[in-house]
């Protein structure tokens, strides 16, 4: 959906800056509040592998708090013992690395290219990770399981930690 100017305000604010990249707003809250937003792949000629980024303070402060209580470790923990996550895990990053091409300009397919950036663009996984088997940042994870309508790794943790009953301030 494309942002409106009053979005546009709010995305400032959320990121403290005018946003470099912005192609849409990927995931908003029932109100209107955007809290996931799809960026291009390259900018100024450098890559930037994440497509989804999480621009509410709201969930992001949630987030990190989650990151800090270890949250990750545990996960990667469990992806190592639990097959039937750990797979649907690997087709999350498939699923991302095709989405990031098929939602890129032939421009920019293009460039990157010229560039020598297909390799990186075809390997990093969400969040920009090599490791499909790990899990860079739950951040990403959220944005794009936001984004998408459900991943494995975002579901988990919104199951945990009831982060799909934030309000989000504008």
């Amino acid at each position: 959906m494309a942002a409106s100017e009053q979005q546009l305000e709010i995305i400032e604010r959320q990121l403290g800056r005018e946003p470099r990249g912005l192609v849409d707003i990927a995931w908003q809250s029932p109100q209107g509040v955007p809290g996931v937003l799809q960026m291009r792949s390259l900018v100024d000629d450098q890559p930037f592998p994440t497509l989804y980024w999480l621009s509410s303070k709201d969930l992001y402060q949630a987030i990190a708090e989650i990151e800090t209580a270890g949250e990750v470790k545990r996960i990667e923990q469990q992806i190592e013992t639990d097959t039937e996550l750990r797979e649907a895990h690997l087709r999350d990053q498939q699923r991302y690395v095709e989405l990031r091409w098929q939602m890129m300009t032939d421009s920019d397919r293009q460039r990157i290219a010229e560039l020598g950036f297909t390799d990186l663009f075809d390997s990093y996984g969400i969040g920009g990770i090599r490791h499909w088997d790990k899990v860079r940042c739950l951040h990403m994870q959220y944005a794009y399981h936001l984004a998408v309508g459900g991943t494995a790794i975002g579901a988990l943790i919104e199951q945990r930690y009831e982060l799909n009953k934030l309000v989000l301030s504008m």
